[in-house]
């Protein structure tokens, strides 16, 4: 069920984001990437949609290839969107919620989406963050934005089905756990989920002082975690401003 909206008008307002992200960015290919990703598309598989070669959308993600004016980015966000309906819709309506735009004040302190992404190594430095397991292959991560959320209340709180809301407009993002007192309970709600963040960011907890059971889902669960003290306030404002 899809509420009061229908799945078309979900599909129109999502392609509106979608093609309005990528033509306003300095980076269009890399929005355009991002939400390839988002709804889990394969160059391979959108080429095909778009009866182009794969070193097409490969060069136009990477900036190789002149930015593509709006009837190209309009096609391309119909080709994805249409991919993602022939497969049952399940990531366009995954974004009713965000599109509807509410969401628990009481849970998520702060939710926001870059146009640029940002890099773990950027992320760790600007809220001076400890790393305490960070995989191999995350190395060229980029993520596309941040939650702060309450952990405890997000846990108690958040019904299954609006746990989605957490993950704003991608799941390649930040998620930063604030009122912990030892980092497991984050570690073990993002375990039993189907969607992972692209980093988790344990905030008030030193490195050293992390619980060793999060450490071991994180490893196991293939996840970079992150520890700050800063102060949630500052820490904010850093992400904010960046």
């Amino acid at each position: 069920m899809l509420g009061d909206n229908s799945e078309s008008d979900i599909r129109n307002r999502l392609a509106e984001k979608m093609a309005g992200e990528i033509t306003l960015s300095e980076r269009p290919g890399e929005v355009m990437k991002k939400w390839r990703l988002n709804l889990d598309i394969a160059q391979s598989d959108l080429s095909a949609c778009l009866d182009v070669s794969p070193s097409v959308i490969s060069d136009y993600e990477s900036g190789r290839r002149k930015s593509p004016g709006t009837v190209i980015v309009s096609k391309i966000v119909n080709a994805l969107l249409d991919i993602d309906q022939k497969r049952g819709s399940k990531k366009i309506r995954a974004y009713e919620n965000m599109i509807s735009g509410s969401f628990n004040s009481n849970v998520i302190y702060d939710i926001h989406e870059y146009t640029s992404p940002m890099s773990i190594d950027e992320l760790a430095r600007v809220i001076k963050a400890d790393v305490i397991h960070r995989p191999s292959s995350d190395n060229e991560k980029q993520l596309y934005g941040y939650t702060v959320v309450d952990s405890l209340k997000a846990i108690l709180e958040l019904p299954y089905h609006e746990f989605q809301k957490l993950y704003g407009w991608s799941t390649e993002r930040a998620m930063i756990f604030t009122s912990v007192s030892t980092g497991r309970s984050p570690l073990v709600a993002i375990r039993v989920t189907n969607l992972k963040p692209g980093v988790v960011v344990i905030h008030g907890l030193e490195g050293k002082d992390m619980d060793p059971v999060a450490k071991k889902i994180a490893e196991v669960e293939n996840i970079c975690l992150l520890a700050t003290i800063m102060p949630m306030d500052n820490m904010i404002r850093a992400l904010q401003s960046r």
